[in-house]
């Protein structure tokens, strides 16, 4: 038997007269990109017909020999020796075809299945594992920001808004902050993962079987079950085989991590720069420049937050595919899988390089506290001052903004200043005022939950680390 004829038999049926056109095969095709489906389609497959061994459609010897006929495959694909076909269009017919071949009873495998349903149980069992080593890589992030806080947690640096100095902060604080958003990108995946963890096989192309399938069985056997160990299978075939919203979701949540990674990828830009100066990257993970011998430049952190818009792409390429399909399957949602695989591909390789990127950080302490030491960044203490001593928040401010106005006219720092200037401003002005200046003092003040203060960032770090243990 020709090739083509059988690409007809196996995927046109006998309602075809011919083979497709090759230009047909070559824009058609997808086994280029969902090879990588072969296990979970053969896990599947394998679950498959031991149901339809329970249910009578084939015999124990039959299963057995489709069992064992996958298992070489699989064999055969992991060892590279395995030859896909474009011509078999995707991984279901390329492993439904080489298994029909070895095994005889293989014909039977697609007995009360369609690549509809298939296809949906390869991507959510494909899913449920990218969401897991996503959720790893994540955490595994999260113990690099939180190692290199600890690691210099009394180490003090500008908060910033408008990229302008506004207030002292902790180093490990402003670290802790990105720790705190990539924990809501792993909780927005734990829910995700329940929306995937559910079996669609058995929907057929959209209207089922008249066969008594055991889906349950199946999905037992697959791991969809619940937090009580029951069965979770799809309620209704029509959305089984056309539901996307969980690889919308997926995309997402992925697409706002992408985000975090981004604005965590400016800071360490901006730090490591000469402007400030507050980090150094080894040479590991940095590059040079082909001209300019000096140069060292965060190329990790630059294409962390390039690749960020991939994945915001890959969202919007994702809603765009679906928002005027039709019920039920339709051909479009083949273009579902790049887009999604590069999400995942891109996140994951981006979470991985960004973790061993901080776990080669060390911070230039000297030019940090330098940059903390501005006693501008306590001019809003000085309005708290203020207000403890009963003046209104509004007047308060209005003063302070006088006296940094005087500072800057004498051309000297704020706690350079002296009582006579500041009663100048406002008498009530007296020499505690300049006591604020006192940083130390100024962030043990700090004791609020979510604070920068000493005690509550000693308490957040040690929050983490046993949070984060063995994870």
């Amino acid at each position: 038997m020709s090739a083509s004829k059988s690409s007809n038999t196996v995927s046109r049926s006998g309602r075809f007269s011919e083979g497709p056109a090759l230009a047909v095969q070559s824009f058609s095709q997808s086994v280029t990109f969902d090879r990588r489906l072969w296990k979970h389609d053969i896990i599947g497959s394998m679950a498959h017909a031991r149901m339809l061994q329970s249910i009578g459609v084939l015999s124990e010897t039959e299963c057995d020999a489709i069992v064992r006929g996958l298992e070489e495959i699989g064999e055969d694909i992991q060892q590279d020796r395995f030859e896909w076909s474009q011509e078999l269009e995707d991984v279901h017919m390329n492993i439904e075809s080489a298994l029909t071949r070895r095994v005889p009873a293989g014909a039977k495998l697609h007995t009360a299945r369609s690549r509809n349903d298939q296809v949906a149980l390869d991507m959510r069992m494909w899913m449920r594992d990218e969401i897991l080593d996503l959720m790893g890589d994540l955490r595994g992030l999260q113990n690099s920001l939180v190692r290199l806080g600890d690691r210099n947690r009394t180490v003090l640096i500008p908060g910033y808004t408008h990229l302008q100095r506004a207030q002292p902060v902790y180093l490990a604080h402003h670290l802790l902050a990105y720790v705190e958003m990539l924990e809501r990108d792993w909780l927005r995946f734990r829910d995700a993962f329940d929306r995937v963890n559910v079996c669609p096989l058995g929907s057929g192309a959209l209207a089922g079987s008249t066969l008594k399938l055991d889906r349950e069985m199946v999905a037992r056997e697959l791991g969809f079950v619940d937090l009580d160990d029951q069965p979770r299978v799809t309620r209704n075939s029509m959305d089984a085989v056309s539901d996307r919203d969980y690889m919308v979701e997926f995309c997402s949540a992925a697409a706002l991590c992408a985000i975090h990674l981004s604005r965590l990828s400016e800071d360490l830009i901006l730090w490591s720069s000469a402007e400030f100066g507050f980090i150094r990257i080894a040479d590991a993970y940095t590059t040079g420049s082909s001209l300019m011998p000096q140069k060292k430049n965060p190329d990790m952190a630059e294409l962390t937050r390039g690749k960020s818009g991939r994945v915001v792409g890959n969202l919007m390429a994702m809603l765009t595919l679906l928002k005027g399909l039709p019920m039920t399957y339709n051909r479009d949602m083949q273009e579902d899988k790049e887009p999604l695989f590069d999400t995942a591909d891109t996140l994951g390789s981006s979470l991985r390089i960004m973790a061993g990127m901080i776990d080669h950080t060390s911070m230039e302490v000297a030019r940090c506290q330098q940059a903390a030491s501005d006693p501008a960044l306590l001019a809003t203490d000085l309005a708290d001052w203020l207000v403890e001593e009963g003046i209104a928040f509004r007047e308060a401010h209005h003063l302070v903004g006088a006296v940094v106005g005087l500072a800057e006219s004498k051309r000297c720092q704020l706690n350079e200043l002296k009582v006579s200037d500041l009663k100048q401003i406002d008498r009530r002005f007296n020499r505690r005022a300049l006591e604020v200046f006192d940083i130390k003092r100024a962030m043990e003040r700090r004791c609020m939950t979510g604070s920068p203060g000493v005690r509550e960032v000693a308490k957040q770090l040690k929050h983490w680390k046993k949070q984060l243990k063995g994870k």
